[in-house]
């Protein structure tokens, strides 16, 4: 099989070098690429190519040529190959040179020189995508011609058949009383003229012949299923056989006394040599066990629903996507993945203290209603809980480290109604600390033979936790990483500061960490970024160990607002250096 071809054409030598090298090593060997100097030798090779029965998928072209302009080449091309797809590449075509080519060659783009190399080869690739679309509908049209010229054999060979039911009427009345199914047949103006037993047996009655078609569903007893409205004639398969059409319907009943029989009905037209509807035929049969079986397989079916959503709480459905499982029955231990997450951690302040003044019942309760609240602001950010610790949350987010801030800003949004709802029935409001990291991590399931656990493991994990613990020492209620720093799309979008850079437990590097204070009262946050020069100047002079002028620009910082903790915290150090000098 042939390759298709990409011309490109230009009257520059050394262009049409580069583009053949660019095009050749984008799309490997699956495409011819030819040049041709000028317009005059495009068309050439173009007839050459086309009479070797080539497929020419993409023509570039230039504008400016000596012969023929591009324009006009392009124009020519699509008189000789419709198909094929024209891209001008010029820097010097004017508006009426590129109108003349979308109008006359139906040009497909247009891309300025000096090219960039990343949208030439984007552009070929997608006309080329193009051209094989284009292509394949080709080619699907012509098996769908192909279908429909079987499809009339088939009609046609049916129309024989039908003539051949015609000449032997006495058979086909044999042939229907032996069938397992009801079959009722009328003729062309809806009038009964045959019944079978089986038929006789469903309906619960003989044939009667003076009932017309549109009383038909009353004479019967028929019902839409499940409903007391009577059947509507107009729906019925042999009301429809009857206008030419070949119909399927299950949604009907039966009801004699106290009897009630489901029923499916296939209703077919008979035609007469002149194209007529001559006779209709309903089929039917009992369907009240099949009914049945689908009606326990929907509840079953409902069941299972149950099921996976139940499931669902307790190992969320993102936790088994990551893990490339398409249920909680897939997974087993040792399933794992190594991915980039943010980790978020969120924790009661002095939840001991407030447990000890709580019976169980009530301590259960409380946590209950204050998980619920959290749970949603995770969620709705793109993340996941991954467990429970008591009053403490464990949440996963793998769409990004802005997913994981906008959770833990929500979360003490959250956090903030639901203290005023505490207040409102006199209980004290509550603190909590979130800590936020990005990194690597693990992603597996963990456990034994009668215990699975899904969990998250790895050094940012515990990093994690460990920063949410370092909110208690600062006083404030989110700190996040520098590696989710570093990750965010714009860090600007949120009010952030450096607060420190320090070692915490079970790490030997030191790390950096910042505060997050979009959710602090509206004037502590002015007063935070007011003083926001100030305080990164002070920690970068007190880094430098000038501890004399960092305490001065602290001491402005805390004059506008003196209950800034973090800025109380650098102030002592200060004092405590200065004080041993």
């Amino acid at each position: 099989m042939r390759k298709p071809v990409i011309i490109c054409i230009d009257d520059e030598i050394t262009i049409l070098d580069s583009l053949k090298i660019q095009l050749k090593q984008a799309l490997s060997y699956n495409y011819l690429v030819e040049t041709a100097l000028g317009g005059e030798d495009a068309l050439e090779l173009v007839e050459e190519l086309l009479e070797d029965e080539y497929e020419i998928a993409v023509v570039i072209s230039d504008y400016i040529m000596p012969d023929i302009k591009g324009d006009e080449v392009l124009k020519k091309i699509h008189e000789i190959s419709p198909k094929t797809l024209k891209i001008m590449l010029t820097g010097q075509a004017d508006l009426e040179a590129i109108g003349n080519a979308v109008k006359y060659a139906k040009l497909y783009r247009y891309i300025s020189k000096p090219w960039h190399s990343e949208d030439l080869i984007l552009t070929v690739s997608e006309a080329l995508h193009s051209y094989l679309q284009d292509k394949k509908l080709a080619q699907k049209n012509a098996e769908l011609e192909e279908v429909n010229q079987a499809l009339e054999r088939a009609n046609q060979q049916q129309e024989k058949l039908i003539d051949r039911l015609r000449e032997n009427e006495n058979r086909l009345h044999q042939f229907i009383e032996a069938m397992p199914v009801g079959v009722f047949i009328t003729d062309a103006r809806g009038t009964p003229t045959s019944i079978n037993s089986r038929a006789q047996e469903l309906l619960g009655t003989e044939i009667r012949e003076s009932v017309e078609l549109d009383r038909l569903s009353a004479a019967y007893g028929a019902y839409l299923a499940d409903s007391d409205t009577i059947y509507p004639a107009r729906k019925m398969p042999l009301s429809l056989a009857l206008q030419g059409q070949s119909t399927t319907a299950d949604d009907l009943e039966i009801r004699s006394g106290d009897r009630t029989i489901p029923l499916e009905i296939w209703g077919t037209p008979i035609y007469n040599s002149e194209g007529d509807v001559s006779y209709a035929i309903a089929a039917f049969q009992d369907i009240t066990d099949r009914k049945k079986a689908e009606k326990e397989r929907q509840d079953f079916i409902e069941r299972l629903s149950q099921l996976n959503r139940a499931f669902s709480r307790f190992v969320p459905k993102q936790f088994l996507q990551l893990l490339e499982k398409e249920s909680i029955l897939d997974v087993s231990v040792g399933n794992s993945v190594r991915k980039e997450m943010s980790v978020l951690f969120s924790d009661i302040r002095s939840f001991t203290t407030l447990s000890e003044q709580m019976t169980p019942a009530e301590n259960f309760q409380f946590i209950n209603s204050y998980l619920s609240r959290m749970e949603p602001a995770i969620f709705q950010n793109g993340g996941f809980i991954d467990k429970y610790i008591g009053d403490a949350i464990m949440a996963l987010f793998s769409g990004g480290a802005d997913d994981a801030v906008r959770a833990g800003i929500s979360m003490l949004q959250q956090l903030q109604a639901y203290c005023r709802d505490l207040q409102s029935v006199g209980y004290a409001p509550i603190r909590i600390g979130i800590g936020i990291n990005t990194g690597d991590l693990i992603l597996g399931i963990v456990g034994g033979q009668s215990r699975l656990d899904g969990t998250a493991m790895g050094d940012d994990v515990n990093l994690a936790s460990r920063i949410e613990g370092l909110t208690k020492n600062y006083g404030v209620p989110l700190l996040i990483s520098h590696k989710t720093f570093v990750s965010l799309n714009n860090p600007a979008d949120y009010h952030l500061r450096f607060i420190d850079f320090v070692r915490v437990k079970g790490k030997a590097e030191k790390v950096s960490v910042f505060e997050v204070f979009d959710t602090d009262p509206p004037s502590l946050r002015e007063a935070k970024l007011a003083n926001k020069t100030h305080f990164e100047k002070a920690l970068v002079l007190y880094y430098l160990k000038a501890f004399t002028e960092a305490q001065k620009l602290l001491e402005r910082c805390l004059q506008t607002h003196p209950k800034d903790r973090v800025a109380q915290i650098y102030w002592q150090r200060c004092r405590r250096q200065i004080d041993r000098r």
